[in-house]
């Protein structure tokens, strides 16, 4: 994969197929359109090319009322590149980007700079100055300025239409199966390990941790999660743990939000990994403890069925690297 931050209006050295869209979660939706892209790109001989956004144009516009991440830049960027896009290009939406009318952004940053052959978009694709675009404009300037455009229908999971709106939903309501049944995968949440308070590890349960930067689904508790990336030495090894994701109530107060992550069995230092961690099932809601001693002993029970849960339904490691 190869990937741009675009500013200038260079022209692109050779023809693409190209896919446009926030692409937040990549869910099956996305998925779709991109396996759509990747055959019609292998037929064309030409390279299967991505466009998003940085930041989500809502962000942008309304940024009192932003929707939730399911997935932050990064998190987008490696699960595009998993599926085998040969070029993102993130356009910075801007005050000047957002009134790039739609005939300029057809003729000038899909013609001239991207020089597009062909185009997928969804059914309900909007763009230009005031969402005045729409795929009935696409299909006319196609014919002026010499590329195919085609729009691709939703994808349906048990009659339900999968979409980045419905996963958050899900996630908030706790529904870690519907959110997964659209994602195509666990939810994760990928971020560095950071140095705590050493609380963990002072009541016998050492916790990596690792802060929430971005506005997240409203999904909070103590949850059975699978653990990428905690042994350097073989990145695709996938460990069972028990994590908390919430702000410490007992512990803090108006803590800020906070994922820990309780490794079975595991003494290495890990400071500084970048960890995925998917959530696999929500043991319990958040709760405050009158003490520690209250707080450890509900740990405990916290591990035991975490690991109940794991003997019930092993880690099926093949299922989740490829999905994730």
């Amino acid at each position: 994969m190869y990937h741009t931050w675009r500013r200038s209006f260079t022209r692109c050295n050779t023809p693409i197929a190209l896919t446009i869209g926030n692409f937040d979660g990549v869910h099956l939706g996305h998925q779709a359109i991109l396996s759509r892209l990747k055959q019609i790109a292998k037929n064309l001989h030409i390279p299967a090319c991505v466009m998003t956004f940085e930041p989500h144009p809502r962000e942008f516009f309304t940024p009192d009322h932003v929707p939730a991440r399911l997935t932050c830049w990064r998190e987008k960027l490696l699960l595009l590149n998993r599926l085998d896009m040969d070029y993102i290009h993130t356009y910075r939406f801007t005050k000047d980007f957002a009134k790039v009318t739609a005939e300029q952004f057809i003729s000038q940053i899909l013609v001239q700079q991207l020089a597009v052959k062909w185009l997928l978009v969804g059914d309900d694709f909007r763009f230009g100055a005031g969402r005045k675009g729409d795929f009935s404009m696409l299909q006319a300037r196609s014919i002026q300025h010499g590329f195919e455009v085609e729009a691709m229908s939703s994808v349906l999971v048990d009659g339900k239409r999968v979409s980045s709106t419905s996963i958050r939903q899900a996630l908030t309501d706790n529904d870690l199966a519907t959110a997964q049944g659209f994602l195509g995968r666990p939810y994760s949440l990928i971020g560095r390990v950071i140095k705590g308070e050493q609380l963990g590890r002072k009541i016998g349960f050492p916790t990596a941790n690792i802060a929430i930067h971005h506005h997240r689904p409203k999904l909070t508790g103590i949850f059975a999660v699978a653990v990428h990336g905690a042994i350097d030495t073989s990145p695709t090894t996938v460990l069972p743990a028990v994590a908390s994701l919430g702000v410490r109530p007992t512990v803090c107060e108006n803590g800020q939000l906070l994922l820990e992550i309780h490794l079975f069995d595991f003494k290495q230092n890990i400071y500084g990994r970048r960890l995925q961690v998917d959530f696999l099932y929500k043991l319990r809601d958040e709760e405050k403890f009158s003490d520690l001693a209250t707080l450890t002993e509900k740990i405990k029970q916290d591990v035991d069925q975490a690991k109940k849960f794991f003997l019930m339904q092993p880690i099926d490691v093949s299922r989740l690297c490829n999905a994730s």
